[in-house]
């Protein structure tokens, strides 16, 4: 019998000092391959090897596109790449952003369990909004063991929070205990090889930079009246259950509250737009007024002296709209 011998682990807000923790714990004789994800900027500069491995036992290194993979050694996504696993390979995807993220959480998740099965382990650490969750869910489904960070343990616990919402996570541990448990988890047989959905496939092949056109799309979703915040596109609501999730037809991915965050930002941002537009109207209404009145046109003043009066309101409900708790 194969033993859980792949670990995936991923994290966003407070997630580097959390890895540097973990890794520090981890025995030199790790059995296991592990593979991590932090949400970093697309220009990252790759660093994050680098800072890992000087307080591991284990080798750390930032992942190369096409290399075998290696037992006790851990691989770092770059920046602007999703970190996937395909057939014992290390495989690094331009694929579309996923919450908004690339690297993200979920494609790592999924691609090790379709590679691996129940030999994966999947380990969701702190950080905001919810990437992690549907991956979680999905390596559930091919098999493989979940683990999360106990919220009340993580610097920001809305990702381990929301992979608890929505899956069964097998464990939840402090992070303090977390290093204990992965070696106890990696030392165990898998267990039983089941068959893996076709639409997690998918999504993987989606995350490696395959087109998500309108027939695959059409495999696991079903278009809503939503649009994508990245292209504009017809969002397309994911069939299977929870979290919900929502994808284009160029592929972009998001949970409902990463589209809701980023559906916030995007009105925030027009209300911003639209103030600045009617305070400069108040400012040539302004000026329309005085040349009328200048020009003995008391009619003409009049009508933009009431022009700008609802201005002024029109720009009063917007301050109090942007200022808003």
């Amino acid at each position: 019998m194969s033993r859980r011998d792949i670990i995936a682990v991923g994290g966003s807000l407070g997630a580097v000092d959390a890895v540097k923790q973990l890794c520090q714990a981890l025995p030199r004789d790790l059995a296991a391959t592990m593979f991590i994800v932090i949400h970093v900027g697309a220009q990252g500069n790759n660093l994050l090897a680098e800072i890992f491995d000087a307080h591991s036992s284990i080798s750390i290194k930032t992942a190369v596109d096409g290399e075998v993979l290696q037992p006790g050694h851990a691989y770092v996504a770059p920046a602007d790449h999703h970190l996937l696993v395909v057939n014992d390979h290390v495989r690094l995807g331009r694929g579309p952003r996923e919450n908004m993220a690339r690297p993200a959480l979920d494609p790592l998740f999924r691609s090790v369990g379709v590679s691996f099965g129940p030999r994966a382990i999947a380990v969701v650490l702190t950080g905001m909004l919810n990437d992690g969750a549907a991956g979680l869910a999905d390596v559930k489904r091919c098999g493989g063991v979940t683990v999360v960070q106990t919220p009340a343990d993580a610097l920001a616990p809305d990702m381990p929070l929301g992979a608890l919402q929505a899956s069964d996570i097998d464990y939840r541990a402090p992070l303090s205990d977390m290093a204990e448990l992965l070696v106890k988890l990696s030392s165990e047989e898998a267990g039983p090889t089941v068959e893996i959905p076709e639409d997690i496939r998918s999504e993987v092949a989606i995350a490696l930079g395959r087109q998500a056109d309108t027939e695959i799309m059409a495999q696991f979703s079903d278009p809503v009246a939503l649009s994508c915040p990245a292209c504009g596109g017809v969002l397309s609501q994911v069939r299977r259950g929870s979290p919900l999730r929502f994808r284009c037809q160029v592929g972009h991915a998001y949970t409902a509250e990463a589209l809701a965050s980023e559906q916030e930002g995007a009105v925030d941002e027009a209300v911003r737009v639209a103030l600045r537009i009617i305070e400069e109207r108040i400012v040539l209404t302004e000026k329309m007024a005085d040349e009328a009145r200048m020009s003995g046109r008391g009619a003409a003043a009049a009508s933009y002296e009431k022009r700008l009066n609802e201005s002024r309101a029109y720009a009063d409900i917007l301050r109090k709209a942007i200022t808003a708790p």
